[in-house]
């Protein structure tokens, strides 16, 4: 097996006295997607966060391509992760080019301005979400399915090997997830690893590969989805009975499980 592009060894992460996760494991590989599920309040966004560089956990280890991210520089990390929140607040009228050119920040001198291949990348981004035509709009004026699309046009821009998605389907229709869907399956074929957080189980199936699943009170699973999308699993960690959500209810059954 290929060394994984990031590597979660039995991570956890503490607020004050309380433990929101522990023993976090997952291994990523470069081309291939991971849903985060769990509950509201469980800790995905901060998984996230974590997987990021941005903030470090307090047990266990994270690794990029082999070499413990901590040892990397925010401006290294930023080279190689992305992370799109689920909200990015923009105080003033940049227009939708302005806020993808900040995804070039990594590569910037301190006092060097974009360069010709900055803004290669940057046109490159635009494309692939198909923002070009959005450029000259203001971001703050868009939609939800736009501004999310320029969202993911500005972690593109920082050529990233990994991208990080906090609920990238919130508030999307489903004519926009099917479109974020097969734009993550074609950054996949070019080698990008994809690791979102979701509430909407039912995208899982055929577009994600692997599911680590966060629950309170009980330490993460991790695997693929046939096995962590199982009835008495998500009952459990999401409190909800199968009668009571139509998903869960199709979902298989296993003894002992």
């Amino acid at each position: 097996m290929s060394q994984p592009l990031l590597a979660l060894h039995h991570v956890g992460f503490r607020y004050g006295r309380r433990d929101l996760f522990l023993d976090a494991n997952l291994a990523l590989e470069s081309g291939t997607a991971t849903a985060l599920i769990g509950p509201n309040g469980v800790g995905k966004t901060t998984l996230l966060r974590l997987a990021s560089g941005i903030q470090k956990p307090t047990s266990g280890s994270i690794d990029l391509d082999g070499r413990p991210l901590a040892s990397l520089s925010p401006r290294q990390a930023a080279q190689q992760i992305a992370l799109v929140p689920q909200q990015l607040e923009i105080p003033f009228d940049y227009t939708v080019q302005e806020v993808v050119e900040q995804g070039r920040t990594p590569y910037l001198s301190r006092l060097g301005g974009l360069t010709a291949a900055d803004r290669q990348q940057v046109d490159r981004a635009l494309d692939l979400t198909s923002t070009a035509g959005l450029r000259h709009r203001v971001f703050n004026e868009l939609s939800g399915g736009e501004r999310q699309r320029v969202k993911i046009a500005l972690g593109l821009a920082q050529q990233p090997r990994l991208l990080l998605l906090d609920e990238p389907t919130q508030n999307l229709d489903i004519g926009r997830q099917i479109e974020l869907l097969d734009l993550l399956a074609h950054l996949r074929s070019t080698g990008l690893a994809v690791l979102a957080s979701l509430h909407d189980l039912h995208l899982i199936a055929g577009n994600f590969s692997a599911v680590l699943l966060l629950r309170p009170s009980a330490a993460p699973l991790y695997g693929p989805p046939d096995r962590i999308l199982e009835q008495s699993l998500l009952e459990s960690a999401f409190d909800c009975e199968a009668s009571h959500h139509p998903f869960f209810s199709q979902l298989p059954t296993r003894a002992g499980s």
